[in-house]
């Protein structure tokens, strides 16, 4: 099931709970509104530090690094259908991009079926050549739904191309277990040798009566994203459940191809069609599922972090709910196995993830008009703040420096906050517009700011800190705080 609706944005922090990462927050970073129905988002690997966004309509713009660019990269909306499920669902630029200038795309056409073609860019780097396609593949759809969409180059510079069980519910054809149609498959091609394509001759299936060549992997019900390890070269494929259990695959990069990932048999590690003795032994089991019963019902796969920003997350495999907004961490645990930490519980319609060339991750909001790409960062570990001077209840006759000092972390940036009471109301604080003024560790009262404060009247002071890098602030407060009396 993937929804195209709008949700109001609230976002709140939680702890990363695993060993190496329990002082981590993670936190996101908007970097660009009004981009509706975001599908997907990716660089091109040509240096440039761009990144290409793939809209339902039909449309791919460009993030320069600063704004989305007006004019679109590629626009085939009189190409695309859009209702239910369908739309333009990913691009993959060619792992020569910067030299060939090809780039691949995967939408439903107005007939509803799924199309995968090649385009080239034109003279304008920020511009394709719509009059450039070439038709890689067509494959019909026998419903709307469940169309995969997701193309991925992999490290053995192959095309991958996810496709669905061809929709409708408890894939009634039985296509995912089917090995004369691609349908509820993962597919590998060479787009190098031939062309439109050849198939590898080390695909599994080569040669096999009745069996399509193009199958890499079989069973899968609608994986809708799946990405491969910058580092290690493995495979995450997220897909999408039936009626109770998301699933995550894995397949490493040692793989030959051949996995059956269960579907229709099973759905996760739980029977489905048949409902008892499903699974014969020949089948690959997820390394996690989690149930619709916690909230969720749609997983947005994303990838497995190795950007250097954040060494907290690194080699965390990061995905999502697109019903519930949670975002979670798959975190090794040193056994072979995998653990599901909640990292941060948002209002989001996350469609999908994406990664730039850096390896630093981002994801999109899906919307009608308020769409929004975020970057995922973390807030920084702050020090708690040790006030130093003045001494409490100190009585001064003229205006005081305030000193204080911070216990490490990142604080690079302070406040000092005045109140009449000790609810702490600020009358004046050296922190206007939201931003620390104050990049020292002690400040000097103005005497203009002591002139207004009425003799014999106790007046209580704090600090608040923050990393001056992060935005928004994230700010850590004094303890209690002090105060001294005019006199």
């Amino acid at each position: 099931m993937r929804k195209w609706v709008g949700l109001s944005v609230c976002v709140a922090l939680l702890l990363i709970s695993g060993s190496a990462q329990s002082a981590t927050v993670l936190q996101l970073q908007p970097i660009a509104t009004g981009v509706p129905n975001v599908t997907y988002i990716t660089n091109a690997g040509d240096g440039s530090g761009r990144l290409f966004i793939t809209l339902q309509d039909g449309r791919i713009v460009v993030f320069d690094g600063t704004q989305v660019l007006a004019t679109p990269f590629l626009d085939i909306r009189t190409l695309v259908s859009t209702g239910g499920e369908r739309g333009l669902f990913s691009v993959a630029f060619h792992p020569n991009y910067a030299i060939n200038g090809f780039f691949f795309i995967d939408y439903t056409d107005v007939n509803g079926d799924t199309v995968v073609a090649r385009y080239s860019v034109s003279a304008n780097p920020n511009v394709a050549n719509p009059n450039s396609a070439i038709i890689v593949l067509t494959q019909q759809q026998p419903f709307a739904n469940h169309n995969g969409g997701q193309l991925q180059f992999g490290p053995d510079g192959f095309l991958y191309i996810g496709m669905g069980d061809g929709g409708s519910a408890g894939d009634p054809f039985n296509n995912a277990q089917s090995l004369d149609t691609i349908l509820g498959k993962m597919l590998r091609i060479d787009v190098d040798s031939a062309v439109p394509y050849a198939t590898p001759a080390g695909n599994p299936f080569v040669g096999i009566q009745g069996a399509r060549g193009e199958t890499w992997a079989l069973g899968l019900r609608n994986p809708w994203r799946f990405t491969f390890d910058r580092l290690t070269g493995d495979m995450f494929i997220a897909d999408v459940g039936q009626d109770m259990w998301e699933e995550i695959d894995f397949q490493p990069a040692s793989s030959v191809g051949g996995e059956n990932y269960g579907w229709r048999f099973m759905e996760g590690n739980h029977c489905f069609n048949p409902t008892t003795a499903c699974n014969d032994g020949t089948l690959t089991l997820p390394i996690l599922e989690y149930s619709h019963l916690t909230g969720g019902c749609s997983i947005t796969g994303g990838y497995r972090y190795r950007g250097a920003d954040f060494p907290d997350l690194f080699g965390i495999y990061f995905f999502a709910d697109f019903c519930s907004g949670l975002i979670s961490g798959a975190v090794p645990d040193g056994l072979g196995g995998w653990t599901v930490v909640p990292m941060l519980d948002t209002a989001l319609a996350i469609t999908t993830f994406g990664e730039d060339e850096a390896g630093e991750l981002y994801l999109g909001h899906s919307s009608p008009v308020d769409g929004t790409i975020y970057r995922l960062t973390t807030v920084s570990t702050l020090a708690a703040i040790t006030l130093q001077s003045p001494a409490d209840l100190s009585v001064l006759t003229s205006p005081p420096t305030f000193a204080w000092t911070p216990d490490g972390g990142t604080n690079n940036g302070f406040a000092v906050d005045l109140s009449l009471a000790p609810t702490f109301t600020p009358f004046w604080s050296t922190r206007e517009n939201l931003r620390m003024t104050v990049t020292a560790t002690s400040w000097a009262m103005p005497a203009a700011i002591w002139n207004r404060i009425p003799a014999g009247r106790q007046v209580f002071w704090r600090v608040r800190g923050a990393d001056l890098s992060q935005q928004p602030l994230n700010v850590i407060t004094s303890g209690q705080a002090r105060s001294f009396v005019k006199q």
